[in-house]
């Protein structure tokens, strides 16, 4: 019998391996080391088999946000931050990074209006707007909005759009924050016009209309339209939500901002980070009087982005297809031979996987009904846990005591580096116990999470997906 002890590696070598020396320079050279320790008191108590030292470390780092791949099948996740950056948004954060002419003239060199190049960009994709703003994300346009137009007045708003969305927050909670009381209408199920005309009183701020995009009233339903409510002596405030810019064949049920505005909603309210593919960011787009005030309200100081997102907006707005774009359009046939693909390899290794069809969804709050044919590799769910906690986490789904990983929302460059990942945990001597829940989006079927796709359609009978909250913008 060989002394379990001398198995244990000595801490000089575990530092000299390349992904700690990359640590180290971002993290200090202490903490990774007392990182190391720690990890190999673990290996001498038998937590922890040897070879799995590195990975245990890079997972105990505090580090910063570490770039994960999305194989949930939710395009969308919010716990993943939502919206993957194109290419060009990117490299626009990257050269944004230093001194920029976000508020300079360079031909006058004086001051000039901040971030007004990804403002024009935001107006010229949505030319029914007389003018836009942006602020930090969608719950603080709202917050903006309600402040500077309803402070000490009412905000008409229907009971069956009195939502709650992310973690917890509900709207009635958001507007009454601001000083505004809400005078409610209509009933859960149905709201009518006239409804919200008997509300109107003079100290009306506006009416908003919410679009739930995280759930589905079915049955004995009816909800006034915004062209409808224009028609009223007040103004109409649309928060549609998902960030959509122009209609979609592909997402008919979902408002975008600018036939709401042509339908006459004085002011449209949408996040940057779903829909659009861009950074998190809320969207004002309306009338130019109104727009004004907004942007001349002292709360929009506090409530505006920096350089980075400015950057990351534009070039979301003025450059190719975002990920967001390509993920919901990917074809299940392109899907398919990837994932194919990544089980010959997995096979080749001695992995067993086995490529079932799947369902995939929008996620974000948005598209609630929306599912979209895809494939999944469908592997034990011991390997959920290692997979999120190895050097390149890895973060699929588990289902009926199977972990799947879709490919939807992985780059294709990024495929070889899932299958090292899943040979890298198959590898490991000890299975860890099987662990169905942890893989699963938080909250799945609770209130905080960004949603998972239902069950595969093989060889499991489909399941129901859980509501998708709103998120907070």
């Amino acid at each position: 019998m060989v002394d379990p002890r001398r198995r244990v590696p000595r801490t000089d070598t575990i530092l000299a391996d390349p992904r700690l020396t990359a640590a180290t320079a971002t993290e200090g050279r202490a903490a990774v080391k007392a990182a190391v320790v720690a990890t190999l008191q673990r290996v001498r108590d038998g937590e922890l088999e040897p070879e799995a030292v590195i990975d245990a470390v890079l997972a105990t780092l505090p580090g910063g946000l570490r770039p994960v791949l999305n194989a949930t099948g939710v395009v969308l996740h919010t716990n993943l931050g939502r919206a993957a950056l194109s290419p060009a948004a990117r490299e626009a954060v990257v050269a944004a990074s230093g001194p920029t002419d976000v508020e300079l003239d360079l031909t006058t060199g004086r001051r000039a209006k901040r971030g007004r190049t990804a403002l024009a960009a935001l107006q010229r994709a949505v030319p029914t707007a007389g003018d836009v703003h942006v602020v930090n994300n969608g719950a603080a346009a709202l917050v903006l909005a309600a402040t500077a137009l309803a402070a000490g007045g009412e905000i008409i708003v229907s009971r069956g759009e009195m939502v709650e969305i992310g973690d917890g927050f509900r709207l009635p909670d958001l507007l009454e924050s601001t000083g505004a009381r809400l005078r409610e209408v209509g009933t859960t199920n149905r709201t009518t016009v006239a409804d919200y005309e008997r509300a109107i009183t003079p100290q009306t701020g506006f009416i908003l209309k919410v679009h739930p995009s995280n759930f589905v009233v079915r049955g004995f339903t009816s909800a006034a339209t915004v062209s409808a409510l224009a028609t009223l002596p007040v103004p109409v405030v649309a928060d549609t939500g998902s960030g959509l810019l122009a209609p979609d064949p592909l997402l008919p049920d979902e408002p975008d901002a600018a036939t709401t505005l042509a339908d006459g909603a004085a002011l449209v309210i949408a996040s940057g980070d779903k829909l659009l593919g861009g950074p998190q960011a809320g969207l004002l787009l309306g009338a130019a009087d109104l727009i004004e005030r907004l942007r001349r309200h002292p709360l929009a100081r506090a409530l505006r982005v920096d350089k980075l997102t400015l950057a990351a907006l534009q070039a979301t707005l003025t450059g190719p297809a975002t990920p967001t774009w390509e993920a919901l359009r990917l074809s299940p046939e392109a899907l398919l031979a990837r994932t194919q693909h990544a089980q010959t390899l997995l096979a080749k290794a001695g992995v067993d996987a086995e490529v079932i069809a799947s369902d995939a969804v929008v996620g974000g709050g948005g598209a609630p009904e929306l599912t979209l044919p895809s494939w999944s590799l469908s592997l034990p769910p011991a390997y959920a846990t290692r997979l999120r906690t190895a050097s390149t986490p890895v973060v699929g789904r588990v289902e009926r005591d199977r972990l799947l990983l879709d490919l939807r929302c992985v780059p294709p460059s990024s495929d070889h580096l899932l299958v090292d990942m899943v040979i890298a945990v198959a590898a490991r001597p000890t299975p860890d116990p099987a662990d169905p829940h942890a893989a699963t989006p938080p909250g799945r079927g609770s209130a905080d999470s960004a949603g998972s796709p239902p069950a595969a359609r093989h060889p499991a009978p489909r399941g129901r997906r859980p509501a998708e909250p709103a998120g907070e913008g």
